[in-house]
């Protein structure tokens, strides 16, 4: 979901890609289902591994942010360049079972929105690197207000 919104929010400002360090192998129906409601394009979405945007001749990377409450624990694999890093915790609707699983849904969705349009909204051309970090990190703090 956070590729996609990005993609949708920050439209000229970044290409966002999204990917995990176990993927399930296929997009999960409830999160498409959520993006097009909310009117954000979701064909090309895909499951990747992290490994792919690892190796030579993968996007280069400005900013990485670990967005599942797990990820916060791994060992993240080493990124090309030396993006900014920061982790934006949000609980993982994979975990989620039966009717619990649209709301989870629905809460991951508003906390990356959420993040998201604050992320796009600073100006970063105008922070030092600290700066841009510590921000960065405040806003992975940010719950949404909804």
């Amino acid at each position: 979901m956070a590729e996609a919104i990005l993609n949708f929010k920050g439209k000229a400002l970044v290409t966002a890609y999204s990917a995990g360090s176990h993927p399930s192998g296929a997009v999960r129906p409830e999160a498409l289902k959520r993006l097009e409601i909310a009117g954000i394009p979701t064909q090309n979405l895909r499951s990747k591994s992290w490994d792919e945007f690892a190796k030579p001749g993968a996007p280069a990377m400005d900013f990485i942010f670990t967005v599942c409450d797990h990820a916060a624990g791994e060992v993240c694999p080493v990124w090309p360049g030396t993006p900014m890093t920061a982790h934006w915790g949000v609980a993982d609707p994979d975990a989620a079972t039966g009717a619990e699983v649209e709301r989870k849904i629905w809460q991951a969705y508003r906390e990356l929105e959420t993040r998201i349009l604050l992320f796009t909204s600073l100006r970063i051309e105008e922070l030092d690197r600290m700066s841009l970090k510590k921000r960065l990190d405040e806003i992975g703090k940010t719950r949404s207000s909804n």
